[in-house]
């Protein structure tokens, strides 16, 4: 019997390609469904995607219809609707973003076209009882109100007012007077018009075979497909902004700008360059703001997309005594990466973290899908994950100080804090 050596690590090999494997596309009746069935188990997810999100309303009427939608219908409370999801061992979740709304449910899949009817018949037939109405508001309301108070979501608010500025529909932010101008028929006419008339996709994740996909696809015959029309010329206010706010301990930053989708060309390097300024635990920001100044507990940046634009972000909250610095320190990494080539002990860090998280999020039928969403929208296949492992692999220091000049310019960034 072989001894092992426990003293040598074993050998690290790198990463060269993932097999990834896309779902397959079904287009019936102009409708696209998306069906992964390499899944090993008895599990299935389902969603369904409306062209339902807050840039067709205000922000209120988009989530309160989306929050309302299993309320009841003229046969069934909400109630009942509720407990017969629960008797077949199904879980059901909805959400909004800006551009779409989405529902989910989770279940066996010997139960999955049994909850599939009850979930479409509860959205077709909803019939929005007053009652569901006024709490539904009430508690988003009260909610509201407590956020209100919070330097995060005021700096929050503020930066998409400034970063869309360009465009009403994505830079409009709630009010408290929404709350109070939203009538029944709003909901009504909401739900009919980017609902009923605003199918976008569905996607399943189980083993089933066609006859049952298709089966499952036949109940959303009544659902007309909406294709809405998306902003692709965002452009962010250069300004420094600064809401100010009573007794407030804490200030929160926000700072970022306009970029791009996953279709642009600088898309992959400048997600390495993100990685190293915030999206790390041992990224620039928190090395600099958090383990040497003290100032945080936690700061990060993020890419953030929509369909045909997107955006960059960087997020914290400090003490509202060193706001001012932190702004410096923030400026101060930016530049440095301008003007000093990174180390290669560093690079190489950010190279395996990446290559290791792109794994993980590669793990299972259910992330492999998400993988694939994530860049069907934007027209590419899987194989854009696999451009990414080679450009994370072959990235040169010069690249990284390019795009740094390319895209964070301080005089370039919209700069908003609250507190």
């Amino acid at each position: 019997r072989m001894k092992i050596n426990r003293t040598l690590r074993p050998p690290l090999h790198p990463i060269e390609k993932v097999d990834f494997k896309s779902p397959a596309v079904i287009t019936k009746s102009g409708l696209k469904v998306y069906h992964m069935s390499d899944v090993p188990n008895e599990t299935t997810r389902f969603d369904i995607y409306f062209n339902a999100g807050k840039i067709e309303g205000n922000n209120v009427l988009a989530s309160i219809v989306n929050g309302l939608l299993l309320s009841g219908t003229k046969n069934k409370t909400s109630n009942e609707i509720n407990s017969e999801i629960n008797a077949l061992g199904a879980y059901y979740e909805s959400g909004v973003t800006m551009e779409n709304a989405v529902v989910s449910i989770y279940c066996l899949k010997e139960n999955l076209y049994e909850t599939v009817k009850i979930v479409q018949d509860a959205i077709l037939n909803v019939e929005f009882p007053q009652k569901e109405i006024d709490e539904l508001l009430n508690e988003r309301k009260q909610n509201f109100l407590i956020s209100m108070e919070k330097v995060s979501f005021n700096a929050q608010r503020e930066f998409q007012k400034q970063l869309f500025s360009s465009d009403k529909r994505y830079n409009s932010i709630t009010e408290l007077e929404h709350f109070n101008d939203i009538s029944r028929d709003d909901v009504i006419s909401f739900h009919d018009q980017y609902y009923l008339n605003g199918l976008e996709k569905l996607v399943i994740v189980s083993d089933l075979k066609r006859d049952e996909v298709d089966r499952i696809i036949d109940l959303f015959s009544p659902f007309k497909i909406g294709i809405e029309d998306h902003s692709s010329h965002l452009v962010n206010q250069r300004d420094s902004i600064n809401k100010p706010m009573k007794n407030a301990l804490q200030s929160a930053i926000r700072v970022g700008r306009i970029l791009f989708t996953k279709e642009h060309e600088d898309y992959l390097d400048f997600l390495i360059l993100n990685t190293i300024i915030g999206d790390y635990f041992g990224s620039r920001l928190m090395k600099n703001i958090r383990e040497d100044k003290g100032y945080t507990y936690g700061i990060g940046s993020m890419i953030s997309e929509f369909k045909k634009s997107g955006y960059f972000l960087i997020a914290t909250e400090v003490g509202t005594e060193v706001k001012e610095d932190a702004l410096n320190q923030i400026k101060l990494e930016l530049e440095r990466l301008q003007t000093e080539p990174i180390p290669e002990y560093e690079l190489e860090l950010v190279r395996n973290y990446m290559l290791g998280q792109l794994l993980k999020s590669a793990d299972g039928p259910y992330a492999m899908t998400d993988l694939f969403l994530s860049v069907e929208i934007h027209g590419k296949s899987l194989d854009f994950y696999n451009e990414a492992i080679h450009r994370i692999q072959n990235i040169r220091p010069e690249r990284i100080m390019e795009l740094a000049k390319k895209y964070l310019n301080w005089k370039d960034l919209t700069i908003v804090t609250a507190g």
